[in-house]
């Protein structure tokens, strides 16, 4: 009698034992996810994360800082409109400079003043909205300051601001505005009978009839001439893809250096690469504007031959 109650009181320790495990690690799991999610993950992502809907108009982390590009631009002409004097001083001196800068390069490019003033206007502030949104990017807060929001049982930290040009969808906006433009700028200086010969020649089609007696082998070359311009057609898509790819690569390959440099030391490190990222953001803006320019000068030159 004694061995068995013995044996009845072993069995009930061991299961007592057992469940106090089980309740254990059944505790120790929700504490466990819980501080998961409130600590999060921090990734740089290739798209542009929402923040807002209002109806079904999706506000994005870099529209966000697109606007405010727009807002400091607009800001910043209205001052210096109010303060423009026949004598310049001060901003307006530092500015008639990288204007009158700005104009002669211009110059080099379309090898006309009359051409370089009416392009300057789209070029210039292309170059000033690309150039603040490369550097808007690297202050403090932008891509630090936002919230979590779980996406599969995970939570995920989603900044309130992030680089416009870090976007692919701004920078093809940009690039679709640049090679569209150069093509409407094309049709109004140049008439659009001329422009639309540029790619499809269809005053070859026409010559046929009155070279065929002359030239018999015009039947085969001037279909050539023709369709040779469908070429330039596949240049223009070319043209879209190598500007949004180029600004928007060298833009979020920066992000993610100084997110790298950061994570592995807050301090001192990361500031090298600063100083590289300010000249990239230059470069990269004024790379974007002389080729929009080019894209101009070229459709809006007519071709004798």
């Amino acid at each position: 009698m004694i061995r068995q109650k013995i044996k009845i009181m072993s069995a009930n320790l061991e299961n007592s034992a057992a469940a106090a495990v089980l309740n254990s690690q059944n505790a120790v799991a929700p504490v466990g996810r819980e501080t998961e999610t409130s600590t999060g993950s921090q990734e740089t992502t290739l798209f542009a994360e929402p923040v807002l809907t209002v109806g079904k108009f999706t506000i994005t982390n870099s529209l966000i800082n697109s606007w405010a590009v727009v807002l400091i631009l607009a800001v910043l002409a209205l001052v210096l409109r109010t303060r423009l004097r026949q004598i310049p001083r001060g901003l307006q001196n530092f500015f008639e400079f990288i204007i009158d800068g700005a104009l002669d390069l211009c110059d080099t490019v379309t090898g006309s003043r009359s051409k370089s003033q009416k392009f300057f206007p789209i070029v210039f502030a292309l170059f000033l909205f690309i150039l603040v949104n490369n550097w808007l990017g690297m202050l403090p807060g932008v891509g630090t300051i936002g919230f979590q929001e779980i996406h599969g049982g995970e939570s995920i930290f989603i900044p309130f601001f992030r680089g416009g040009t870090a976007d692919l969808n701004t920078t093809l906006a940009l690039a679709l505005l640049a090679v569209v433009g150069s093509h409407i700028a094309g049709v109004i200086m140049i008439g659009w009978w001329k422009y639309l010969n540029k790619f499809i020649n269809i005053k070859a089609f026409l010559e046929i009839p009155g070279k065929i007696v002359k030239d018999p082998a015009v039947i085969l070359v001037n279909p050539i001439k023709a369709f040779v311009g469908i070429v330039e057609i596949i240049g223009e898509m070319a043209k879209v893809a190598s500007l949004s790819f180029r600004l928007f690569g060298n833009i979020f390959a920066g992000e993610v250096l100084l997110t790298s440099m950061a994570a592995l030391f807050a301090f001192i490190l990361p500031i090298p690469f600063m100083f590289l990222e300010i000249i990239v953001g230059l470069i990269q803006a004024l790379i974007f504007s002389i080729l929009t320019l080019v894209y101009l000068t070229i459709a809006t030159t007519a071709e004798e031959h």
